[in-house]
């Protein structure tokens, strides 16, 4: 056989191997697979947050070290990986570390400066008062100074308490596309030690959002407990303990997102520039538990109080909305969204929200309703289950997630599913989410691998999945 016959041979071979699975329509492409590569290898856990996790210019990914999801409080590091050369850099490591805390986690990287966000318990956690819910607060970590923790939000737990800082724990950092806000849910630390000796009050989970409109001194001192923060902290929505069966009342308010890169465009042809949704509880008619999608409209001031509504709250009452804050609910269905906990995504314009909820057959898939309500649309049409959170490509075009123990991508608009990655066993499906570079031109996403020193959650890459 002559060389370039060989040749000839050899590329068949090769454009058989990459033809990628069948799409939900049934049509096939012919194109080469996008290349998978492992980007961590150590002997310990490498967990990704499940958005912004690529540095503004695409060449770090930052991760905690956890190895197991209910980690956080016994997790020392956040670090990057640069996804060319494969080399980690440690960021941070928590000061005296042990099994109850400080703990740390959920790093997002700022999307216009070197610096990253993560979770950060109390210092001052023990075997009596460990790393909790109430007890963390956001660290910001720049790049170029690893070891250097600047505390975002102040936490206040002494009357009379301050606005701007927080009396609980802030978790889930999300930034604004501008890097100007960040977004967090938010559990309070008073409310949960009233609710010990009073019946009718509970610490319900909230959403909140912190600004740099100017550092926040609480002014009792700094220590482990109560200190000051360099940004201004409120809660955005509202949250009550009876929520009225059939009405828009929620009793948990979570897993939220910015509505679009710069807002979105009201009925009435006007422009919201800052806009949350997110997820909450509601009772239906049979006063039964659903959870439904709501937006937050917010006022450009944030540090501004409702008549009689303080920011900071009091001792028997939770933090306030600022004055301005609209909240209202955009879905209405029988069952509510459900699936594997995810948090809401939207299309860079902001006309989309994306969530997960059963289809008729019983199967998670991923549906959209416009931000400004209206029927609901269901973006995919998988023959089985959507496994992992999703992300929007930034372009709009595009969902990746996890399914059938593979990375899909659907394009929106026609609704046709890739599978981009080979179909792995149980123990080694894609988990944690997955997210896209700011390029659009790779994804990221975690799987558990085995070795011989044990099995760890390890980063992997896979480009140019836009094609």
């Amino acid at each position: 056989m002559e060389i370039t016959e060989i040749r000839l041979l050899f590329l068949l071979i090769l454009q058989i191997a990459w033809l990628p699975a069948q799409s939900q329509s049934g049509d096939f492409s012919l194109r080469m697979a996008p290349t998978e590569t492992q980007l961590t290898h150590g002997a310990k856990g490498h967990t990704l947050n499940n958005t912004q996790v690529f540095s503004s210019d695409d060449n770090w990914v930052v991760y905690d070290t956890r190895n197991l999801d209910t980690q956080l409080g016994q997790t020392c590091c956040i670090e990057m990986v640069h996804v060319g050369t494969g080399e980690t850099r440690l960021l941070y490591h928590a000061p005296n570390q042990t099994q109850h805390g400080p703990g740390m986690g959920a790093a997002t990287f700022c999307p216009t400066k070197p610096a990253v966000l993560f979770l950060h318990g109390l210092r001052n956690a023990n075997a009596q008062q460990p790393y909790a819910i109430t007890r963390r607060t956001g660290v910001l970590v720049s790049i170029n100074q690893p070891q250097k923790p600047c505390f975002l939000d102040g936490r206040d737990m002494v009357t009379p308490f301050t606005p701007g800082a927080l009396r609980g724990g802030t978790h889930a950092h999300q930034w604004t596309a501008d890097g100007e806000l960040v977004s967090f849910t938010y559990n309070d630390a008073i409310l949960e030690q009233l609710s010990q000796t009073d019946s009718s009050t509970r610490d319900l989970r909230t959403v909140g959002v912190m600004a740099p409109v100017g550092r926040v001194s609480v002014g009792k001192g700094n220590d482990a407990d109560t200190f000051d923060g360099e940004w201004f902290a409120t809660v955005v929505a509202t949250v009550v303990e009876q929520p009225r069966p059939g009405s828009d009342d929620i009793d948990k308010a979570f897993d939220e997102t910015w509505i679009g890169r710069n807002g979105y465009r009201k009925t009435d042809g006007s422009w919201q520039k800052r806009a949350l949704a997110f997820q909450g509880n509601v009772r239906n008619g049979a006063n039964q538990t659903i959870t439904e999608v709501f937006v937050l409209d917010l006022p450009d001031d944030l540090t501004n109080p409702a008549p009689n509504q303080p920011l900071e709250g009091t001792t028997t009452t939770r933090p306030n909305p600022p004055a301005g804050t609209k909240q209202r609910r955009i879905t209405f269905s029988e069952r509510g969204i459900e699936g594997p906990r995810h948090w809401l995504r939207t299309t860079p314009d902001g006309s989309l929200i994306g969530f997960l909820a059963k289809d008729s057959a019983g199967l998670i898939q991923l549906f959209g309703v416009r931000s400004t309500g209206g029927a609901v649309r269901q973006l995919t049409h998988q023959p089985f289950a959507i496994q992992t959170p999703f992300n929007f490509s930034p372009d709009g075009q595009r969902i990746a997630y996890a399914a059938d123990n593979s990375v899909f991508i659907t394009d929106i608009e026609t609704g046709k599913s890739q599978r981009m990655t080979s179909r792995s066993s149980d123990d080694a499906r894609p988990i944690n989410g997955v997210i896209w570079s700011n390029k659009g031109d790779q994804v990221v996403y975690n799987r558990y691998v085995n070795s011989l020193q044990g099995r760890h959650i390890q980063i992997f890459q896979l480009l140019s999945p836009a094609d």
